[in-house]
């Protein structure tokens, strides 16, 4: 039998926190400065970064890629200043930029949103392979 003595609620909590609960997950990197979190895929060919972007849509997000770095922005949504009818553009509520480790081929990259989760695939440019050097 459970008497209140026996509770631990730091334990409680840990468990909550460490559960893969999708709300507490994206709370801590917020609050750590790390949103929205990513998970890394990297192999021989290319890299895949899955973002957890619960609430979001395509419409909602951009997404610029460099050659060496990709970086995702929140897309703000306008709104009307009821006083003067004008439509504002509000400041992005997040943005993250990921160092990546190679170049990457731009043409041949693509991004798809899937329930919440937003995955980016990121080919190997060709240079970015290893590649035999005869030695004279």
């Amino acid at each position: 039998m459970n008497t209140l003595l026996n509770i631990d609620p730091f334990g409680i909590l840990d468990e909550l926190l460490n559960t893969g609960s999708r709300s507490f997950r994206t709370a801590r990197a917020r609050a750590a400065g790390r949103f929205p979190p990513v998970n890394v895929y990297l192999d021989d060919n290319a890299v895949i970064l899955d973002l957890e972007l619960p609430g979001k849509t395509a419409k909602d997000v951009d997404l610029t890629l460099e050659s060496q770095a990709v970086t995702i922005t929140d897309r703000p949504a306008e709104t009307a200043d009821a006083e003067t009818g004008k439509s504002e553009e509000k400041r992005p509520a997040w943005s993250r930029r990921l160092e990546l480790p190679f170049r990457v081929n731009a043409d041949k990259a693509n991004a798809k949103f899937t329930n919440g989760i937003l995955r980016i695939e990121l080919p190997k440019a060709e240079s970015a392979g290893a590649r035999h050097i005869a030695i004279q």
